[in-house]
């Protein structure tokens, strides 16, 4: 037969159940913490990554923003620079068309002289003109009216332009002062020397009157137009006359 248990077997039974209970229960919820931590990391986990992305995109989308303002900016200083740029130039060659070489003034002829050369004329104001001696496309010399008569010794190959832009021009027939000399025209010459490459010539009438004084100015030779009666001083003091 078996024996009842006894009293204390029996607490002894009961204490060893509720121990089991209470560490099972400890287990289910160190099991429910460890869930839940988990659960708690990988929300983590994705909010910062979604926050890195988030953060990412915003830098990229700056970036990108800011490449594309870059590549506007850029865009419109090439526009405006070259829209300029090209305005300034389509405006530097419209209405300079008809201008001389160093556009000072508007052209008027291109008349051939006796050496071969060619006398360019531009007038660059009223009463005011400007001839360039153009020989196989060299600039020999420049004469310019200033309110008078412009005269040129080009080597015994003598120049006239008169105010209204007429180019006169013969060879030879040059006398070298000082002196008194016969002109064409019925006009006599009194030449004098005024200083180093300065000469003064006092135009004669049959009469002898003085009726015409022209005279060389800083070192340049001098011309008149005496009624029909073409006249070039030199700075040299040779003068010469033609009709």
């Amino acid at each position: 037969m078996r024996s009842k248990p006894t009293a204390l077997a029996a607490h002894t039974a009961l204490t060893a159940r509720r121990r089991r209970t209470l560490r099972m229960a400890a287990v289910a919820l160190t099991a429910a913490a460890g869930l839940s931590l988990t659960a708690c990391s990988g929300s983590d986990d994705n909010g910062a990554k979604s926050v890195g992305n988030a953060a990412a995109a915003e830098s990229n989308g700056s970036a990108s923003g800011a490449a594309a303002q870059g590549q506007g900016a850029d865009a419109k200083t090439g526009t405006e620079t070259g829209g300029k740029a090209g305005t300034k130039s389509a405006g530097a060659r419209s209405g300079r068309a008809n201008r001389s070489g160093d556009g000072s003034g508007t052209a008027v002829s291109n008349l051939p002289l006796p050496d071969g050369s060619e006398a360019r004329v531009t007038k660059v104001g009223d009463q005011n003109f400007r001839a360039k001696i153009v020989d196989k496309g060299d600039v020999l010399a420049t004469i310019e009216t200033h309110d008078a008569a412009a005269g040129l010794d080009a080597n015994d190959m003598f120049v006239v332009l008169t105010t209204d832009g007429r180019v006169h021009a013969w060879m030879g027939g040059g006398q070298s002062g000082p002196g008194t000399f016969a002109l064409k025209g019925g006009f006599d010459a009194k030449v004098t020397k005024v200083g180093e490459l300065h000469y003064r010539a006092q135009l004669l009438d049959r009469d002898g009157k003085v009726v015409d004084t022209i005279e060389t100015a800083d070192q340049h030779d001098v011309g008149v137009d005496a009624n029909g009666v073409y006249i070039v001083l030199s700075n040299g003091g040779i003068i010469s006359s033609h009709d």
